[in-house]
């Protein structure tokens, strides 16, 4: 076969043009952040964000959590454990306290670390350290303590969450002033729990009753159907579930629209710190693609993004609702 030799290509021909005739996509004007100043206060900060990619895409998950709650639309968050071993509950507590998140869904490991912060204050042991050993998952009081709260919760008829929940206020944690699970249960917002089965150390104790587990469980998924009915206009945040959650999200979803809902115009949103399939899909794509909604993917260290989101949402229904009357 015969070798092709090739010269190096003339750019004398080249076309080009006014760089003024040229859309740009940024502008010192409209995108540029603003010089940092001492002492500036936190509105002043956010307002100084770059106005392209991340930076713009938080500020509308702000005013559309905003508008939510205006409207009167419910706001949700569901969650990883990874959130509430990162000593996030103050944060969460301080949206669920001032009406911002009206509903909360979480997988099981979330629901244990709160069980013990609100038991000894304190959660997450080093699993490394002690799974060679066979102790990893075996507290007594974590798995006795939840699989009878479960049991208990079966008798009076509510679901995961909810169980867990009276366990801690009816028990007298002495730290449950610290647990997410003990104020929705005091403030009556939906805290649903949504579990795989061997997926918690409270499967692995000898209490554990699969029959319970997966009762109470889909007890809270009808629960949670329920909220997703009424996410018209709504906000959904996705925080730290890569799999379990988009996948319970999506499947609520699709049972509301099958029983005719209206769902349209919904704003969801995926933090993590690293963007995974399910929730880019699940969570952030296909609910959106009738056109009438937004999804947004913000990537960073939940320690981080919460607080930075929490400060805003907080900041902004000050601002629309104005300044206090004496």
């Amino acid at each position: 076969m015969t070798k092709k030799h090739y010269e190096p290509c003339d750019f004398s021909g080249v076309r080009t043009y006014p760089i003024a005739a040229r859309p740009s996509k940024v502008n010192i004007v409209e995108h540029f952040a603003a010089t940092p100043r001492a002492g500036a206060g936190f509105a002043e900060f956010l307002a100084g964000l770059p106005d392209v990619l991340a930076a713009r895409d938080l500020r509308a998950l702000v005013a559309a959590i905003v508008a939510a709650r205006q409207g009167g639309r419910p706001v949700v968050l569901a969650l990883g454990g990874h959130v509430i071993k990162c000593g996030l509950q103050p944060v969460l507590k301080s949206l669920i306290a001032a009406e911002v998140v009206t509903a909360v869904a979480m997988n099981g490991a979330v629901a244990i670390h709160d069980w013990e912060v609100s038991l000894v204050g304190a959660t997450s042991e080093d699993v490394g350290a002690v799974l060679h050993g066979g102790e990893f998952g075996f507290a007594v009081e974590t798995g006795r303590g939840m699989n009878a709260a479960l049991a208990r919760g079966r008798e009076e008829g509510v679901g995961y969450g909810r169980a867990i929940g009276n366990a801690m206020i009816r028990d007298h944690h002495p730290y449950r002033d610290h647990s997410l699970l003990a104020l929705c249960a005091v403030q009556g917002i939906p805290a649903t729990v949504h579990v795989a089965v061997g997926t918690d150390i409270i499967h692995q104790h000898p209490e554990a009753d699969g029959a319970v587990i997966g009762e109470l469980s889909m007890l809270d998924f009808r629960l949670l159907t329920s909220v997703v009915a009424d996410l018209r206009d709504g906000v959904w945040i996705n925080v730290g579930s890569a799999v379990l959650l988009p996948e319970v999200f999506l499947k609520a979803l699709s049972v509301v629209r099958n029983l005719g809902h209206d769902v349209s115009g919904i704003t969801t949103a995926n933090f993590d710190m690293v963007q995974h399939y399910r929730p880019r899909e699940n969570v952030v794509r296909r609910p959106t693609l009738d056109g009438q909604g937004a999804g947004y993917a913000i990537t960073g260290h939940h320690e981080i993004m919460l607080p930075l989101l929490a400060h805003a949402v907080l900041d902004g229904l000050r601002a629309v609702a104005g300044p206090p009357v004496d």
